[in-house]
């Protein structure tokens, strides 16, 4: 058994004047006394070690794989498609049987971003095979070294106290990671070239995790403290000790709060009322962080230090958001201005903003209405288009007048506007209230009081593959829209390597089409835009059978379902070069895309990219 004095017995016990096996238990309900910090300490460092090394691997990997990227890019932006065949053969076998059977994986055959519906109710998406494995190993970790106590003590208080500074040990050390994940700038997505969706499903496994130890840790407290009190003939002593404790009292706080998150955030619950659901999530969060900090800081926890950096992370990150949505939206006379114009089944909004951005191809920002609603929530949306103009001078009543005749002479300073496009489809909540807003005005356009937060992901390049497959589903039209208009862009610079994109989009009627006419219009008018783009259209439900006609070998339209299995086939058997395929759409169209493209990855160089909002 290790020495006494790493459990915080006092020094009497450790110079041998008294026995663990005589102490009343009531010794082991409070404070450190039976608690095992060195074990603890092994621990923590322990749990950090595994994260450190799961993210060098991500991180190796992702240099690995840029590293190949990067000489394909420079040794293909003059050659033509033949010469691109070395290229477009896999150098080893064991990453593409990687890529199939673990990273691209999901869980069993097919399913992953498909929603799974048991009566009606909304029971989220599965996780990967890869990221199933990571959360396995990170939660079986935990449950080892909550395991890893000593089952030989002659004093069964002295177990529970060591599995109580255990459990609660490993709570607060969880939390860092915990409140990490959840920020949307969070470092670790760039650093990492891993999406916030991603992160969003750690966040939310951990936080269960987080929850489970706190019960544990409670739990543990509890069955000590009967004892003590049966032993002492108490009947309400737990009572009596939590009314008279705030230390006890803020950890239960603390507690409450986390167990109802851990229902509360249940994904039947999320879709029922999301926005409700939030704000709601982050007011019980705040008090499971607040009860838990001033729990660490009555009992003089070695840990607290963690819940304080935690907190610190929070408010940073608040920080940092409003820092973005002030820089972006505000100037000194002025905000940014939008412009709503209603569609079939779905809105085009456009965001004047204050100050130029630099935006990737892919990214998405957050959209802030605050006349329509309450609450400050914000939800995200691919960027589908973007614009950088000159900007006309207002009226000289609002403008200065020249002091002299030099200032006739002087030039005007130079003015841009960056203007950003998202296309909202109508759903539940405030995409609904706009449209209706909209749909009331005689002409259908409306201004509004708004701003967005961002621009966040776009951290995948397209710019190293000769073959790009890019599938959309409904509204995931926007985010390939971008990519559609870069490649041809860099084609036409001779800065990529692409010599072929292929935009496969399907919708359920026409009247989508509406939604992006303007923008298709100016992408068929781009050089060299017949040599490098197909547009397959595929119309599920067509009003008439006789609208779905293909006006050129460059644009074909369908009537019926695409089937992504027999796209990918017939493209991988033309490629040139590299093949990327990306997807954005419903989680059953995405599923059916990634099948698709596993079944080749080992037969070609193939890589899959997904982009989703899953909540």
């Amino acid at each position: 058994m290790a020495s006494t004095t790493q459990y915080g017995l006092p020094r009497l016990l450790a110079e041998g004047n008294y026995s663990i096996c005589s102490m009343h238990p009531s010794n082991f309900t409070h404070g450190l006394t039976g608690v095992n910090l060195q074990m603890d300490n092994v621990t923590t460092w322990a749990l950090w070690l595994s994260i450190v090394a799961m993210c060098l691997i991500v991180i190796i990997a992702r240099l690995a794989e840029g590293s190949v990227a990067q000489l394909r890019h420079l040794f293909n932006l003059k050659t033509d498609p033949v010469q691109q065949a070395y290229w477009a053969r896999n150098a080893t076998a064991i990453w593409p049987w990687l890529k199939k059977n673990l990273v691209y994986a999901p869980l069993r055959k097919k399913r992953h971003n498909r929603n799974l519906q048991v009566a009606r109710l909304n029971m989220g998406t599965i996780p990967s095979r890869f990221h199933i494995t990571l959360l396995t190993l990170y939660i079986l970790s935990n449950v080892v070294y909550c395991c890893f106590i000593n089952y030989k003590t002659c004093n069964k208080a002295a177990l529970l106290a060591e599995l109580r500074g255990r459990t609660g040990h490993l709570a607060f050390v969880n939390m860092m990671p915990l409140m990490v994940f959840a920020g949307r700038n969070n470092a670790f997505i760039p650093l990492l070239r891993v999406s916030f969706d991603t992160f969003n499903i750690f966040h939310r496994w951990i936080g269960r995790l987080v929850a489970v130890e706190a019960i544990a840790h409670t739990l543990a407290w509890m069955a000590a403290k009967d004892m003590a009190d049966r032993m002492e003939g108490k009947k309400h002593g737990m009572m009596e000790a939590l009314h008279g404790s705030p230390f006890l009292s803020w950890g239960t706080v603390s507690l409450i709060a986390m167990v109802i998150i851990l229902f509360q955030a249940s994904s039947a619950i999320r879709h029922l009322a999301y926005e409700t659901f939030l704000h709601l999530h982050q007011f019980l969060a705040f008090f499971a962080f607040l009860g838990a900090a001033v729990h660490g800081y009555q009992g003089q926890l070695p840990l607290t230090n963690y819940v304080y950096v935690t907190i610190a992370f929070w408010f940073l990150e608040r920080i940092i958001r409003a820092s973005k949505i002030i820089y972006r939206n505000f100037g000194l006379d002025s905000s940014t201005r939008v412009t709503v114009e209603a569609l079939p089944e779905a809105c085009r909004v456009t965001f004047e903003l204050k100050r130029p951005w630099q935006l990737r191809p892919g990214c998405h920002v957050y959209a802030h209405f605050p006349t329509l609603t309450w609450s400050l929530s914000s939800h995200p949306f691919s960027i589908a288009w973007y614009d950088t103009r000159p900007t006309p001078y207002r009226s000289l009543e609002h403008e200065k007048l020249p002091s002299s005749t030099k200032d006739l002479d002087a030039p005007l300073p130079s003015r841009t506007t960056t203007s950003i496009t998202l296309i909202m489809s109508k759903k539940e909540g405030m995409t609904s209230k706009l449209h209706a807003r909209a749909r009331a005005s005689p002409s259908g356009i409306i201004s509004i009081r708004g701003y967005v937060e961002g621009p966040y992901g776009g951290q995948e390049s397209l710019h190293s593959y000769g073959t790009v497959i890019l599938f959309a589903g409904g509204v995931g039209i926007t985010h390939q829209l971008s990519h559609v208009r870069d490649l041809l862009q860099t084609y036409n610079d001779s800065t990529s390597a692409v010599r072929k994109v292929v935009l496969i989009w399907t919708v359920r009627s026409q009247d989508a089409f509406d939604w992006v006419h303007p923008w298709m219009t100016e992408i068929f008018q781009m050089p060299h835009r017949r040599q490098v783009l197909k547009v397959l259209l595929f119309v599920t439900k067509p009003r008439h059978a006789g609208d779905v006609v293909s006006r050129s070998n460059q644009v074909q339209m369908y009537g019926g379902r695409c089937k992504p299995s027999k796209i990918v086939e017939e493209e991988f058997e033309k490629r040139a070069g590299a093949m990327a395929v990306t997807v954005c759409g419903p989680g059953a169209f995405a599923d059916e895309v990634r099948a698709a493209t596993r079944e080749r990855v080992q037969e070609g160089v193939v890589d899959f990219m997904e982009e989703s909002f899953s909540w």
